[in-house]
């Protein structure tokens, strides 16, 4: 039976932000007392469970600009960008309506705090002047950024439901297309800014993936709250793209052919049948001492410790594995992917270069994956697993590596690259990536009116690949906050079966 605790700070009926805790769960094969608590985050009060409908009104739209001009130029994508398919990121913050800022300067009122975002967003963009323009084709079909000045999307809207209403256990249903509409211009869309029943307020942002990486948009966002509250930036954003230039002459390593493919040379993509399961998204809540549990149980005989992201990485791996040997299909490679980003490997100890990697705006990603058969994943402990995604880490954390990347890039251009992880073939088995967003600076994205009491990414992003991100929890006291869009059979199969 899931009981409701309440994380609010006060008695009053704002919207507290609490969580449903079912404490009856027990893991697949993990051995007594491992009952990892996927916990379903909702604020107070299940809406979608009792089939009410978010219904969200705009009421407003404008483009917003950069507030100096800005000489129109052309900026090249790195060969790091270059390897990422054209979609779109998600990302929204809700606050609370702030009783203690009535009577002054800035007061709760919609229509002050839109002005204060809508001021701020002008100067960010400045300095983010990337997030200003548009995507363009070069003349040999690549995309790069013109960096025109256009502005970026900026809806206004009001929602008829208070904060404790919404159901962000099933963000499918209350986030995308509502409070995170789809970004239709531009690399940056601010879609919406939502003015809630009880005075609190949803703000959320689309940006194109291509352009910018999770790191990236954090940046972004924390500079736009400093400019909110008459701050200096604090961290200037590096668009200097020769930090990520190839070498002359390249040097590919072997394994690199293994991680990423052509455009040209996809396999053939595998047949829809009917009654095929379909990907859906969730969010739910993982209590510290669950993962320091699951930590301890990813450890080796020896006492070789895992981090907790391996730790949990290994976990869903196992969950995928036993969904699919539910479905028969244990005789195929099940694979899963882990981002990593290069920011520190490239700065290799040089304190110049750290600083600039530091504020390099764009993608410095990589994406190594491990393959194996089900009834592997399945059958071995967790502490098999998490070696597992140990080693396939170990060989991408590397300066070599990311330079290798770069050249690989290099090699075929113009034809496009993309990770192998994103292609499933006819004969493979279910597969999925887990990006970390531990940097999610959610208490740092205050525009005036006091912390986001929840925020989340939000990544649907249309494939057949399942995408998985563990973020810090809003009380920041080690909890986590997980977006996962997987299958619905793997949620609804493993996660939920209680």
């Amino acid at each position: 039976m899931p009981v409701w605790v309440d994380n609010d700070d006060d008695d009053d009926e704002d919207g507290g932000f609490g969580v449903w805790v079912d404490l009856d769960y027990e893991g697949f094969g993990f051995g007594s007392g491992c009952g990892l608590l996927l916990l379903s985050l909702f604020l107070s009060v299940n809406l979608g469970s009792e089939g009410g409908e978010l219904n969200v009104k705009v009421s407003k739209r404008e483009v917003v600009a950069a507030v100096l001009p800005l000489q129109e130029h052309w900026l090249p994508l790195s060969n790091l960008d270059l390897l990422l398919p054209p979609v779109d990121v998600g990302v929204f913050f809700c606050y609370k309506k702030n009783t203690s800022l009535l009577g002054k300067d800035l007061s709760n009122n919609f229509g002050s705090m839109v002005g204060v975002l809508k001021k701020a967003l002008a100067q960010a963009l400045v300095t983010y002047y990337a997030f200003a323009g548009e995507v363009v084709s070069n003349p040999v079909g690549e995309p790069e950024i013109l960096c025109n000045n256009r502005g970026v999307d900026f809806v206004e809207a009001f929602a008829e439901a208070e904060l404790k209403d919404l159901d962000f256990y099933k963000p499918d249903d209350t986030i995308e297309g509502k409070l995170v509409p789809k970004k239709k211009h531009g690399v940056l869309a601010v879609r919406h800014v939502t003015e809630l029943k009880c005075g609190g307020l949803v703000v959320a942002c689309t940006f194109d993936h291509r352009i910018a990486d999770a790191y990236s948009a954090n940046l972004f966002l924390v500079s736009w709250a400093e400019m909110a509250q008459s701050k200096p930036i604090s961290t200037v954003p590096c668009f200097r793209r020769s930090l990520l230039n190839p070498r002359r002459p390249g040097s590919i390593h072997p394994s690199l052919n293994d991680m990423y493919i052509p455009v040209t040379s996809l396999p053939p993509p595998k047949d829809p049948q009917r009654g095929d399961d379909y990907l859906i998204s969730r969010i739910y809540y993982i209590k510290a001492d669950q993962l320091n549990l699951l930590q301890s149980l990813a450890t080796t005989t020896n006492g070789c410790r895992r981090t907790k992201l391996e730790s949990f990485s290994a976990f869903l791996w196992k969950m995928v594995a036993k969904h699919a040997i539910l479905n028969n299909v244990d005789k195929k490679v099940t694979k899963m992917g882990v981002v990593v980003d290069g920011r520190t490997t490239l700065s290799d100890g040089d304190i110049d270069k750290a600083s600039l990697m530091g504020s390099y705006f764009g993608n410095v990603l990589s994406i190594p994956y491990g393959g194996k058969e089900v009834n592997e994943i399945d059958e071995n402990p967790l502490s098999y697993v998490a070696k597992e995604v140990h080693d396939f880490l170990d060989g991408a954390v590397t300066k070599e590596h990311f330079l290798g990347l770069i050249d690989w890039v290099e090699s075929h251009r113009p034809v496009p690259g993309l990770a192998k992880i994103y292609c499933s073939g006819s004969e493979d088995g279910p597969a999925f990536v887990v990006s970390s967003g531990q940097r999610f600076p959610e208490s740092k994205v205050d525009f005036g009116w006091g912390k986001p009491i929840f925020g989340s990414y939000h990544f649907p992003w249309g494939g057949d690949l399942g995408y998985v991100m563990p973020m810090p929890s809003p009380s920041c006291n080690g909890d986590w906050v997980v977006y996962v869009h997987l299958l619905k059979g793997q949620e609804e199969g493993s996660f939920e079966m209680y």
